[in-house]
């Protein structure tokens, strides 16, 4: 799988899941949405399991996983089914052994030597993260005038709002937004799927309004 293919929906749900229970539901309200994305986190130990649950429950779901810090969580993810990694931060270990694996790998990059260091290791299509702490959209414009025209594409994550999307999608140079306002670990405990399903739909009506 290619990165335009996981990206063509401008939107990546970003989930952190604690009951492998909770996993294929979220990914059931996420699809009543509209959107076929998500990266579940490594942040617990429920994020092998839940991808797996998710690969088999839910074929339509293109389903990443996020927070790799170290190769054999790269590998996790790959036995797990994972289609896509992301890294908070860029880590030469972390991406070779993905791009080894044939997994698209888009690492964290903020600043031009890492995206310089990203470039050289293969990687075009980098998150941003966190955004708003480092500058959100005036820095990823700031970014995209060296890079840009080198076929760098950015992944901006982190603090981001429903009120704020529409101003990241303006740049040419984002692929797609990472968020997590739709999928909140306080809803995901509360199986408060209604809930996600609307937040959901209104960041994919932002979407389609960007592009009329």
């Amino acid at each position: 799988m290619n990165a335009e293919s996981i990206f063509k929906q401008k939107l990546v749900a970003i989930a952190v899941i604690d009951r492998p229970e909770d996993a294929v539901p979220l990914a059931e309200a996420l699809l009543a949405g509209g959107l076929e994305v998500i990266e579940v986190t490594f942040r617990t130990a429920a994020a092998a399991e839940s991808i797996a649950r998710i690969c088999k429950g839910c074929p339509r779901m293109i389903v990443g996983a996020g927070t790799l810090l170290t190769a054999d969580q790269v590998k996790d993810a790959l036995d797990a089914g994972a289609q896509f990694g992301v890294s908070p931060g860029l880590s030469e270990t972390v991406v070779k052994t993905a791009l080894e694996n044939k997994l698209p790998m888009f690492p964290g990059c903020v600043t031009p030597t890492e995206v310089m260091c990203a470039m050289e290791l293969g990687c075009r299509h980098l998150k941003f993260f966190p955004a708003e702490t480092f500058g959100g959209v005036n820095a990823l414009r700031a970014m995209s005038g060296p890079f840009g025209h080198a076929g760098v594409k950015f992944i901006p994550t982190g603090g981001i709002t429903a009120a704020t999307l529409p101003d990241y999608l303006a740049v040419p140079e984002v692929a797609a937004v990472g968020g997590s306002w739709m999928t909140e670990r306080k809803l995901i405990k509360e199986n408060a799927w209604d809930k996600i399903t609307a937040l959901t739909l209104a960041a994919m009506k932002i979407i389609a309004e960007s592009k009329a």
